[in-house]
């Protein structure tokens, strides 16, 4: 795929993005409502097209194990390169460096990877199996690290504590969406296609929706270049650069993963920080200015840089 065709594949991307940045810095419609579209795209639409489409799916070839295996490895040492480089910058309360470990290596699956995908590739089906390695694991790491290193005392000790906490991550429309499609395509469940029609009318808004709904965001709030920390400048360039270049190397070279696999786990890879980190921030009170800067300046630079790994990928 050459610089143009990249180019062309991120119009639409680029279109809804962009208006959403364009309506809020003019106003026209409120940042605020950012909110209220982020919701519409991650409680709903996001879960309709990802049930759908999972339930449709070829199982077998949608769990590719290889690939997984190599994104997993990636993902842990990108983990263990991250909590060291904190540790040896002073940070030794775990709240602070399970946040710096989710700055550098989570993605943002709902709100930018899906419609990325959906537009590029026609479908957002091979996130599913990373979207639940990030729950299912990578958020958990970060949950009982935040969690047990929450100060003061606080209801059923951090046992209980963490068990709510995981429970919670575990029933997300997301999770709870994507499981219903592998169960249902599991045993064979014929769905009405009329309930099939009606979640893949929602799931078609879950790409400009989510994207419109991160330039609401990201116009309201502005983008201060100048208050750029060392520490902000380090966390974006592991996300962005680091990250992705880890992936290609231990799924392509180590595990073996090629062709289109291959473009999908580094292109996912290169996905900016996710907003919850900005939520978990907020929810156990650690890094609340870093974990906003890095969610908005990785989304801008994601952005930027998308051309480059579609023609890096497809080359």
């Amino acid at each position: 795929m050459g610089g143009a065709a990249a180019l062309e594949k991120l119009v639409p991307v680029l279109l809804a993005f962009g208006g959403g940045v364009l309506l809020a810095r003019r106003k026209v419609v409120p940042a605020e409502a950012s909110k209220v579209f982020s919701d519409y795209a991650f409680l709903f639409a996001v879960p309709c097209y990802l049930f759908g489409n999972i339930y449709a799916s070829d199982l077998a070839a949608l769990f590719n194990w290889r690939a997984i295996g190599g994104y997993a490895a990636a993902a842990a040492v990108a983990v263990a390169v991250v909590a060291v480089a904190a540790v040896a910058r002073g940070r030794r309360e775990p709240r602070a460096v399970a946040l710096r470990v989710m700055a550098g290596v989570q993605v943002n699956t709902a709100y930018f990877a899906v419609p990325v995908f959906i537009t590029v590739f026609g479908t957002a089906a091979p996130i599913f199996p990373i979207l639940l390695f990030q729950v299912c694991v990578l958020s958990l790491v970060v949950i009982a690290l935040m969690e047990l290193g929450r100060p003061g005392p606080a209801e059923g000790g951090p046992g209980r504590r963490l068990s709510r906490a995981v429970g919670a991550s575990l029933a997300t429309p997301l999770v709870l969406a994507c499981n219903a499609g592998i169960l249902l395509n599991l045993l064979s469940v014929r769905v009405p296609a009329v309930a099939l029609d009606g979640a893949a009318f929602v799931g078609n808004s879950a790409s400009p929706v989510a994207l419109f709904a991160l330039g609401l965001h990201l116009g309201g709030v502005g983008l201060h270049l100048r208050g750029t920390t060392r520490e902000e400048l380090a966390l974006i360039g592991f996300k962005c650069l680091a990250f992705p270049l880890l992936a290609w190397a231990v799924c392509g070279l180590l595990f073996g993963v090629r062709g289109d696999w291959l473009a999908y786990l580094v292109l996912i890879a290169a996905m900016p920080t996710p907003q919850n980190l900005f939520i978990f921030a907020q929810r156990y009170d650690v890094g609340v200015d870093l974990s906003a800067s890095v969610v908005i300046k990785t989304s801008l630079v994601s952005l930027v840089l998308l051309p480059l790994w579609l023609q890096t990928v497809a080359a």
